[in-house]
This record gives C-alpha cells, sequence and structure tokens, in this order.
C-alpha cells in the first residue's frame, strides 16, 4: 500500500468515525476466510460496516473523533465494526457471531461518544432493539385508551344482555 492510499484509507475511516455513533472493536484471531465473509455479511444485512484495517492507520483516523478512546485497545489483530444506526442490532450481531465462534472477541466500544468494555457490549446485545422498543411503547400508549373504550362500551353491552335475558323470560 502506497502513501496515497494509505492516506486515502484513514481520511475514509476519519469521516466513517464522525459520522457514526457507535463503533465496535473486534479481536478476529483465529477467524478463517469463509467465516470472516460470513460476519461482514451478517453485520451488512444489520446495517452496519466491518473494516479491517492496520492499527496505526486507525489510530491516525481515530484522532480528533470520539474513538480516540480506544486507542489502547489498538494492539494485535483488530477489526472495526461501525453503525450509526442501531448499536443493540449491531452488538447483538457481534455477539451471537462470537458465541458461534469463541475465537472472535469484542475488546471495546464507543457508544454515542462513551468508551463501553467489552462486556458492557455483551449487556447492550441483551437488550431489546430499537424497534422493538418503540413497538412496547406504542402497547403501551394504546392500554389506556383501549381499556377507556371497552369502559365506555360496557354498560351498552350490558343493557343489551340485559334486554335479551327481559325478552327470554317473557317470550
Amino acid at each position: 500500500m502506497d502513501k496515497l492510499e494509505k492516506q486515502q484509507v484513514v481520511e475514509q475511516l476519519n469521516k466513517a468515525f464522525k459520522e457514526n455513533s457507535s463503533v465496535m472493536l473486534v479481536n478476529f484471531t483465529g477467524i478463517n476466510v469463509p467465516d470472516a465473509t460470513e460476519l461482514r455479511q451478517k453485520i451488512a444485512e444489520a446495517g452496519s460496516r466491518y473494516q479491517v484495517v492496520k492499527n496505526t492507520l486507525a489510530l491516525r483516523a481515530a484522532s480528533q473523533t470520539s474513538v480516540d478512546q480506544l486507542r489502547d485497545y489498538f494492539d494485535g489483530p483488530t477489526a472495526i465494526a461501525y453503525t450509526s444506526g442501531d448499536a443493540v442490532t449491531l452488538a447483538k450481531t457481534l455477539v451471537q457471531f462470537a458465541k458461534a465462534h469463541p475465537s472472535l472477541t469484542l475488546k471495546a466500544g464507543v457508544l454515542n461518544g462513551t468508551l463501553i468494555s467489552g462486556k458492557q457490549v455483551e449487556e447492550l446485545a441483551a437488550m431489546p432493539s430499537r424497534a422493538e422498543l418503540i413497538a412496547k411503547l406504542l402497547f403501551l400508549l394504546n392500554s389506556p385508551l383501549s381499556r377507556l373504550m371497552g369502559a365506555l362500551q360496557a354498560p351498552l353491552r350490558n343493557l343489551g344482555w340485559a334486554l335479551k335475558q327481559i325478552g327470554d323470560q317473557k317470550g
């Protein structure tokens, strides 16, 4: 890789670090090429990106971004997974793959400017996704209205049953 290519990689990665709210570092030692390709596909399906780059280039790209907090974790084989979307989905993808491939380990990450450990990435993966949380919120907001509607309809329903029973007794 010549100097110009390295500069382009640093610029592209710096832009990605600035644009994406969640960045996670992964140690991919022991992962073969088909497994790495599978991981890339799963991460892409989750709406995220996965990149392997030299640590020195990643450190240059991380300067003056929130990813600079991860400086100590750029040692050994390091892959970078990042997303501007749902961090929980990315964390779930990485943790599920790590369970199937124990040689893959989560180093650390940055979530909305806050440094998180590999253990906290696993805890993040245990949370419901953004879509699930929105669905639960909508259910909770709708629940009182549904109960109110049922309570308002109850007298009419009960009146109908009472009239039917009176009609059956007389009829």
